[in-house]
């Protein structure tokens, strides 16, 4: 692969990438984050760290992928979780 090879969306960039945020999602769940998916991680990343950037580099983005501090992953996908709208339910609901 050349160095000038374009990628030409979010999603063909997110294969590229699927390697490391794979590598990534293993090791936090060997350290017993069970629940990190490649998807968490992405997400954090683009929302966060990679929001404001331009031109980076896929050695850049491999890097932040890999050393990204796993706590704040963790964090954030809390935070995403818990302002999910939950209801409790009771059988009077299912009644009508």
């Amino acid at each position: 692969m050349s160095n000038d090879t374009k990628i030409s969306s979010l999603k063909e960039l997110y294969i590229r990438l699927k390697p490391a945020l794979t590598t990534k999602a293993r090791e936090m769940r060997r350290k017993g984050s069970v629940y990190i998916k490649e998807t968490d991680i992405w997400n954090y990343l683009t929302e966060n760290k990679w929001k404001n950037s331009r031109n980076l580099s896929l050695a850049e983005m491999v890097d932040d992928i890999l050393n990204s501090d796993d706590a704040i992953i963790d964090d954030y996908l809390k935070s995403k979780i818990s302002l999910r709208s939950r209801r409790i339910y009771f059988e009077e609901d299912n009644k009508e």
